[in-house]
């Protein structure tokens, strides 16, 4: 296990030496997305001006205050709670986002699928799981919301966040075709079947 400290934008060969359970910390930019922004993005045809290469997304619709632009709030939006959703209905979207858009690192909760360890493996990309339940915390290492884009969407527009040591967050599907999560399924497995032999029962 190792740590590493990722500043914004990263290129495919930095994403391909993390492993599963080394953890992350990101700097500078962070992008905020969810369902809606997707599937307006890959369903409906729209497009956006961010550059979103080598990029990191979060799944969020954040909690924000609508403000008069300004040198702190240059979006006029103030971060109010920026928590993270469940990632496992985005499923489908992980490989055009890296496809189209280049992002190299999803955060979310809850994991992901085999069709996105798929696209990890073959595009280099990482999930960064990070706890349920910590929206609080989340929000302090977001320093300012610096644009939004398809903002008709609000809260799930997308958000590009100004962001100081994000994290630690861990890798959890890496580029090598490994998911903590498949790993965890196959251990429960394991210690129920024990359990049950234990018992006298066999689980047909």
């Amino acid at each position: 296990m190792a740590h590493y400290e990722l500043a914004t934008p990263v290129d495919e060969a930095t994403i391909r030496k993390l492993r599963v359970n080394d953890t992350v910390t990101l700097e500078t930019t962070l992008y905020g997305i969810r369902d809606a922004t997707q599937i307006h993005l890959f369903d409906k045809g729209r497009t956006t001006n961010f550059d979103l290469r080598g990029h990191a997304v979060i799944h969020t619709a954040p909690n924000v205050r609508k403000v008069p632009p300004s040198a702190e709030y240059p979006a006029g939006y103030q971060p109010v709670c920026i928590g993270t959703t469940t990632s496992d209905r985005m499923e489908r979207f992980t490989r055009p986002l890296m496809k189209q858009y280049g992002v190299r690192m999803i955060v979310g909760k809850g994991g992901l699928r085999d069709g996105s360890k798929a696209a990890f493996k073959e595009l280099g990309g990482v999930y960064l799981a990070i706890i349920g339940g910590t929206a609080a915390l989340e929000t302090t290492w977001i320093e300012r919301i610096e644009a939004v884009d398809l903002d008709d969407l609000n809260p799930e527009s997308l958000w590009r966040f100004k962001i100081k040591s994000f994290g630690p967050l861990l890798v959890a599907m890496d580029s090598q075709g490994t998911s903590l999560y498949d790993a965890v399924k196959d251990e429960t497995a394991r210690r129920r079947a024990a359990a049950l032999e234990s018992l006298g029962v066999h689980a047909s």
